[in-house]
């Protein structure tokens, strides 16, 4: 049974470059939105399992961070796991600190620990 990803805020290349390694690795159908009020529109009608949050949203340069805060704070989604997609530690070390899952930059695509996280939610 495939598993539904939210993946909010990479541009198109990036969006099927993370669209690509997922779909290699697991059973995924992956749905796009490109800001916060977007995501909880989608949240609103489809069961999502996995939401991942790009650290600077492509269509506005604003900062991840305040999607993962914003939809933590809606009770409806707070339980859904979210990951931040940076290289930086600050950053998902700011992600962990609102209720999401420790993340993974776009250069850490196949490395082990991404593929254990991402397990962890979509295995």
């Amino acid at each position: 049974m495939s598993k539904y990803v939210l993946d909010v805020g990479n541009c198109s290349p990036d969006h099927v470059a993370l669209s690509r390694f997922l779909k290699k690795h697991f059973d995924v159908e992956i749905h796009q939105a490109d800001r916060a009020s977007d995501a909880l529109k989608i949240l609103a009608t489809k069961n999502i399992d996995l939401i991942l949050v790009n650290r600077k949203l492509d269509i506005d340069y604003s900062d991840g961070i305040n999607v993962i805060r914003q939809i933590k704070s809606d009770a409806n989604f707070s339980l859904i796991p979210m990951m931040l997609i940076t290289n930086y530690e600050e950053h998902q070390d700011a992600a962990v600190e609102l209720g999401a899952e420790r993340g993974f930059g776009k250069l850490q695509y196949n490395e082990p620990a991404t593929l254990e996280r991402l397990s962890r939610v979509l295995a």
